[in-house]
């Protein structure tokens, strides 16, 4: 694929964010035939019939050029962009479906975050397996769907460790709206995307508690120096890591109640149990599931990440919220660097 070249694209992933993407892609400066998979049948018989994805991006009409389909194997016939944009404990069984559709050298574009339970794997390291010789790369950052979808300025991370495809693939997704930054670092954009969301929980949890600003920035900024231990300790890189996919995606996801994660974080810092406020939603916090796999990655590596163990704690042990937080700030003082 060429820097100019157009190119029949899928999304795979009928979330806000998967919609929002199938949207951009429409004012893409090579505006590439997209048609996007959604496991719900619904949810595909709406954009089909009624141009809207009432479920998860209501209010947005979409393109009559946007096709949907419940079945993988038609979403990704001749697709030579794939955008990945399911939700992340569901890439491996999703790719090992997908991937005998797959069109030669379609190359598969992560953009969903987060890190797998139970095994610790990277998003990328799913595909390796699922996914055996595939070209990838990885899109994150601060990507609000709604404002993505209603053509707000947004800038990215597109990480792909080959210039060339990195580069056909920007201006395939591109425009004056979308505007992505080229890396080479995979493992540094999948890193920032994925921990950021159990930080938001954690500033949620401060919000809903009412504990001030102060403590929200402090729990930020603590917050990234976790994000960077784990994400140099796994090889990727500073500079990516303060970046877009890093501080950038941080930064919003842990100042704005459009984040499901943050706004999750306030309803358990407001005494609302966590089966409560799960129930009353269909889209997915992935903060919640990515803090027991962060924690135990962690600990697998000897990574010294408190906020997430503390947020691990609560949403998946039962911890008392009063006492973990005084736990934390119990900690020893120490240099900041």
């Amino acid at each position: 694929m060429t820097a100019s070249a157009p190119a029949r694209l899928a999304v795979i992933g009928a979330g806000a964010w998967g919609t929002a993407l199938a949207l951009a892609s429409g004012r893409a400066r090579t505006a590439p035939t997209t048609t996007i998979w959604a496991h719900e049948p619904d949810v595909a018989q709406a954009i089909n019939r009624e141009r809207t994805n009432p479920t998860f991006l209501p209010g947005v009409l979409l393109p009559a050029g946007l096709n949907a389909t419940t079945e993988l194997a038609e979403a990704a016939r001749d697709a030579a962009i794939v955008l990945l944009a399911v939700p992340a404990q569901h890439l491996r069984a999703v790719s090992q479906r997908l991937t005998p559709h797959l069109a030669p050298n379609a190359i598969l574009v992560l953009c969903a975050k987060g890190i797998e339970v139970g095994t610790g794997k990277l998003m990328s390291e799913i595909l390796v397996e699922t996914a055996p010789g595939a070209a990838l790369a990885v899109l994150s950052g601060p990507t609000f769907a709604a404002e993505v979808a209603a053509g707000k300025p947004t800038a990215v991370t597109l990480a792909c460790a080959d210039a060339e495809r990195g580069r056909g693939l920007a201006a395939a997704l591109g425009s004056s709206a979308l505007r992505p930054y080229l890396s080479d670092d995979v493992v540094g954009a999948q890193i920032g995307g994925a921990v950021k969301n159990v930080i938001a929980i954690a500033c949620g949890i401060v919000e809903g508690r009412r504990l001030g600003d102060n403590a929200r920035a402090a729990l930020m900024t603590r917050g990234l120096a976790e994000i960077m231990r784990l994400g140099t300790a796994l090889g990727g890189k500073r500079e990516t890591l303060m970046g877009l996919s890093g501080l950038g995606d941080l930064a919003l996801t842990c100042n704005g109640v459009q984040s499901r994660n943050m706004s999750l974080g306030i309803a358990l810092g407001r005494g609302k149990p966590l089966g409560e406020i799960l129930a009353g939603r269909r889209s997915i916090a992935e903060g919640v599931a990515t803090a027991a796999a962060v924690h135990a990655l962690a600990q697998k590596r000897g990574v010294d990440m408190p906020i997430v163990g503390a947020v691990d704690a609560i949403v998946h042990h039962g911890a008392d919220i009063t006492r973990t937080i005084a736990a934390v700030l119990e900690r020893p003082f120490r240099s900041e660097a």
